[in-house]
This record gives C-alpha cells, sequence and structure tokens, in this order.
C-alpha cells in the first residue's frame, strides 16, 4: 500500500494536517533551514515552518510532540525532528530529519571551535552573542503566548502550568518528576469520563 493511500487528507483544525505527498527531499531541506537559522532557540522556528509554514501538523500535534521531545533524553530540536519526520514519512523522515537540523549546526560548531582555537575569545562575538541571547528570549515567549492560545482551554491548565513553573524554578525539581506529577494531576482532572458525564448531562 502506498503512502498516499495509507494516510488519508484530513482538514487543519481537525485531527491532522494532509502530509501524504510530503517528499523526504522538502522534509530534508525544511530540516536544514531550520536547522540552519535558528538562532537562539529551536521552538519558535519549528512551530513557524512546521505549523504556520508549511502546515505539516496542527497547534494540537505541535504541543503534544514538544512535550514528548521535552520529557525525553537529548535535545527537543532533534527529538522534534525524530517525531515530525516519522509522522511524515516513518523511519526514513525521521532519518533525514535530524539529519537536516543537526547538519548546519554541526558545521558552524566545527568552525567555531577552529576560530576559538586559533584566535581565543573574541570581544566582538562575545558581545553578539550577547545580544542573540535577549532575542531568544523573546522569541520563547512569543511561541509561549501563541501556544497558551491553544493549550490553555481550561482555567486549571493555568493552575497546572504555574505548577510546573513553581516546582522547577523554586523546588529545583527535575524537569521530568515535575511532569510526571503535574501530568498525572492533569489526567485526573481532564479524565474522559468527566466529559462524557458532562455530555450525558445536558442531554
Amino acid at each position: 500500500m502506498s503512502d498516499a493511500a495509507a494516510r488519508p487528507e484530513v482538514h487543519i483544525g481537525e485531527v491532522a494536517a494532509p502530509t501524504a505527498a510530503v517528499s523526504i527531499w522538502e522534509i530534508f531541506l525544511e530540516f536544514l533551514i531550520i536547522g540552519a537559522t535558528s538562532f537562539g532557540g529551536v521552538v519558535p522556528y519549528l512551530r513557524g515552518s512546521l505549523v504556520i509554514k508549511r502546515h505539516w501538523i496542527d497547534e494540537k500535534e505541535f504541543v503534544e510532540m514538544l512535550s514528548i521531545s521535552q520529557s525525553l533524553p537529548g535535545l527537543n530540536a532533534t527529538n522534534m525532528a525524530v517525531l515530525v519526520g516519522e509522522r511524515l514519512r516513518g523511519w526514513l523522515g525521521s532519518t533525514v530529519a535530524i539529519t537536516g537540523i543537526c547538519l548546519p549546526g554541526a558545521l558552524l560548531m566545527y568552525a567555531v571551535g577552529i576560530f576559538y582555537r586559533l584566535h581565543g575569545d573574541h570581544p566582538w562575538i562575545t558581545s553578539a552573542l550577547k545580544g542573540v541571547a535577549a532575542a531568544a528570549v523573546g522569541l520563547i515567549l512569543s511561541t509561549v503566548v501563541g501556544l497558551s492560545k491553544k493549550a490553555l482551554s481550561h482555567s486549571f491548565d493555568f493552575i497546572f502550568m504555574a505548577a510546573t513553573v513553581l516546582l522547577v524554578n523554586r523546588l529545583h525539581w527535575s524537569v521530568l518528576r515535575a511532569l510526571v506529577v503535574v501530568g498525572i494531576l492533569a489526567i485526573l482532572y481532564h479524565h474522559p469520563k468527566k466529559a462524557e458525564k458532562a455530555v450525558v448531562d445536558t442531554r
């Protein structure tokens, strides 16, 4: 059975974006561009390219994949590349996605390593990095605001968000431990039976 037959087209905003026509080359090229341009944090660029520009995944899928990527060991960028690549074209999609997103950074850091070995620290580079760091905070904040409109649909979701920030930043819990605890509480609150009971009561 072909990929086109196995992956039916679904309209954005329902379950998933149409992905049957996405080629291996398109996946590689898009992740190569993300890897080459994502200065100061990759999450805003991933959302801009995969959700807003390409419509390969929707906001709900992006939040779910990002949650998985942050919960598991490894970098968010590479974890997301594996998940999105597999979602689009299976194991081969994962392979080309992770290759594309890692290749620019690997080449750039190799060049930077040679420069530092030959010339040491440079004040111009240090100043530029400080500016990039400040811009990265703005990019991440912009992404958080955009995702919160879709992900935070109930009042208790804000409590879960605040609890996670408190556990990680104030109580110094590990991210995995905080996500497990808050995730269990969220599951108990958003239990499917509760939603089904609400539907029955309205009939």
